[in-house]
């Protein structure tokens, strides 16, 4: 039997010896779980927070407890649709209907189309769409594709508080969840930008990042060997004419939080008190996707309609 199940054209890796052993150094440091919490922990879950951490057992751990306390703080797995639909009315974000060449879920983000002020409204709504993603993926598969249509762009566009919360949210609580990003037509003050931040970050960070320019063949090539262009929205050169509309994609994640929510049902909430392994400090619980945030509009330098590239 091959060891190696193949879905969608992907060979999921087996962990070598080494690694094994690192995941299982992690459970013990981990300690007893509820039932709740240890759905989130499988193999492949402590691998990404290993890949995350440099494969540092202790430092790997410590970041999987704190996002075991922010789940059972923040909860995003029971963030149902009518609490955000107000955030998704314009399409700033979404789960497009095509997925990549491998059947991972592709998500679209327009940050031209914010339309909300509120850094706590965004960010529970990125959460949000972070769990359908993950709701969403394929046997085998821990990640997802971005999509960043930068049409109607402009530099009014930019929120440091939000983009602060979105890297925070996104780095600390999901790991590893990034097979690629496309930056599709960035403007032109967008490459000193990224030129400044790329030494930053990591190289295998830096090489999911991939620049597509709509009048330019070699990077539209990247598109063609990813996606099935047939389906791909005609926004990024593909033949779908359709677009966003917000009533179909209601449906869609209704019944999405259906299948999640059923599933889930007999499952114990897990509590603070229960979480003895968290040795991390404490903070009082929240709605908020970290700490420091606060249910505040956008600084007083921040007009409306500002929003941020996740």
């Amino acid at each position: 039997m091959n060891p190696n199940p193949v879905t969608n054209g992907f060979v999921k890796p087996v962990p070598t010896e080494e690694e094994q052993a690192k995941i299982e150094e992690v459970r013990k440091l981990l300690g007893p779980l509820p039932e709740k919490l240890s759905s989130f922990c499988s193999d492949d879950a402590v691998l990404r927070y290993l890949r995350a951490r440099n494969w540092h057992v202790k430092k790997a751990t410590k970041m999987l407890k704190e996002t075991l306390k922010w789940r059972v703080q923040y909860k995003p797995e029971e963030i149902c649709w009518e609490e955000i639909a107000g955030e998704a009315e314009t399409g700033k974000i979404y789960r497009s209907s095509c997925v990549d060449k491998l059947g991972r879920p592709v998500l679209i983000m327009r940050p031209s189309v914010e339309n909300s002020k509120s850094v706590k409204g965004q960010i529970r709504y990125l959460v949000y769409c972070m769990e359908n993603a993950v709701q969403n993926l394929p046997p085998g598969e821990e990640q997802m594709v971005w999509m960043i249509d930068f049409h109607a762009y402009s530099l009014a566009n930019i929120s440091l508080r939000t983009t602060k919360e979105t890297a925070h949210v996104l780095q600390e609580h999901y790991p590893e969840r990034l097979a690629f990003a496309v930056l599709y037509n960035p403007p032109k003050f967008f490459e000193p930008f990224w030129k400044v931040a790329r030494p930053f970050l990591e190289p295998k960070t830096r090489n999911k990042v991939k620049f597509v320019y709509s009048d330019d063949p070699n990077t539209k090539q990247i598109m063609e060997e990813n996606f099935d262009m047939e389906k791909m929205e005609s926004a990024f050169g593909g033949n779908d004419d359709s677009g966003f509309n917000i009533n179909k994609h209601s449906e869609r994640m209704k019944e999405d939080d259906k299948k999640r929510l059923a599933a889930m049902e007999d499952i114990p909430s897990a509590s603070l008190d229960s979480l003895s392994i968290l040795s991390v400090s404490d903070g009082t619980a929240s709605n908020s996707a970290h700490p420091s945030s606060q249910d505040v509009s956008e600084d007083e330098h921040q007009p409306q309609g500002k929003g941020s590239i996740p």
